[in-house]
């Protein structure tokens, strides 16, 4: 799953440097991206979940915890 998650990171924001950690359903996940430059924290989580949603909906994530944050921070 761990693969996965990097995979459908890495299309939604192609220039970021994705680390995801974690078993199971549970994961945290690291996203450093321009695509947050200038965006609110809550912003970029949902971001985040909109790249994600389909697999919280389904049960395959069921806790995960996100850093979303810009190149520059």
């Amino acid at each position: 799953m761990i693969e996965d998650i990097k995979n459908r990171l890495s299309e939604h924001f192609p220039d970021s440097d994705i680390t995801v950690q974690g078993e199971g359903s549970h994961y945290d996940l690291q996203v450093i991206s321009s695509a947050f430059d200038g965006v609110r924290p809550v912003k970029r989580q949902q971001m985040v979940y909109a790249a994600i949603n389909d697999w919280i909906r389904d049960g395959a994530l069921h806790a995960v915890n996100i850093k979303a944050i810009s190149p520059s921070e």
